[in-house]
Order: structure tokens, then C-alpha cells, then sequence
């Protein structure tokens, strides 16, 4: 009498465990994507309202708004301008007004493309 002594997994065997693990990663990666996105939105939002309590501060100071971001960043009021988590660089759309014959930054808008989770434009945050 011979015992086969061959330890090891069937093909079958596999192909279930696969099939298991392709299941759940489908149900977890939306999850984590929509996780994801939720963080770069919050992130966003933090950082226009961090803009805009430095021009605030800005014109609380010195009684004018500066008439480019990167003055804020000169005056010390930001370490650097901050990254726009969306587009990936920290470029800006500043919202102009005439200001003493001038124009002068006093509000601050992303450069995003597209729409937050809420529908909302993100240029209009």
C-alpha cells in the first residue's frame, strides 16, 4: 500500500482564492477611492481658507490688499503659497479689485478642472 505524500494546493483551489481576493478588492478600492477624494477636497478647502485668513490678515496690517499672492509669501504672512491638491501645483486664481487706482488681490479661487463631490464647480470654492 502507497500513500501519496504530495502536499501543495489543486489549481482549483487557487482559482477560488483568487477569485475570493478580485471579489473583495472590488468592493473595498471605490471605497478607498472615494476616500481619497474626500481627502484632497478637505484639503483644498483648508487651504483656500488658509489664503484667505493670510490676505485678510494682510489687509488688516497694512490696509490694502496686495496685489500678488506672492506678496503674502514676501511679508511673511504664508511660509510658501500652498498646493492646490487637485492640479498638483500651487498655482492660483486670484480674484482682482480696483483699489486705490490699483488692482489688488482680495479673495482667492482654485485653478481646478471639474467638480467636487458636492457638484459644485471647484473654481467657485
Amino acid at each position: 500500500m502507497r500513500i501519496n505524500n504530495k502536499r501543495g494546493f489543486t489549481m482549483i483551489e487557487l482559482l477560488v482564492v483568487l477569485a475570493v481576493v478580485a471579489m473583495l478588492l472590488s468592493l473595498v478600492a471605490p471605497r478607498y477611492m472615494r476616500q481619497a477624494d474626500k481627502a484632497r477636497e478637505a484639503v483644498l478647502k483648508e487651504n483656500l481658507s488658509g489664503l484667505r485668513v493670510a490676505l485678510d490678515q494682510y489687509y488688516g496690517d497694512k490696509g490694502q490688499y496686495p496685489e500678488q499672492l506672492d506678496q503674502l509669501v514676501q511679508a511673511h504672512y504664508l511660509r510658501k503659497l500652498p498646493l492646490d491638491p487637485i492640479t498638483g501645483q500651487s498655482s492660483w486664481q486670484p480674484v482682482m479689485m480696483d483699489q486705490e487706482g490699483h488692482k489688488a488681490v482680495y479673495d482667492v479661487k482654485s485653478n481646478a478642472p471639474g467638480n467636487g463631490m458636492d457638484g459644485t464647480a471647484y473654481n467657485t470654492w
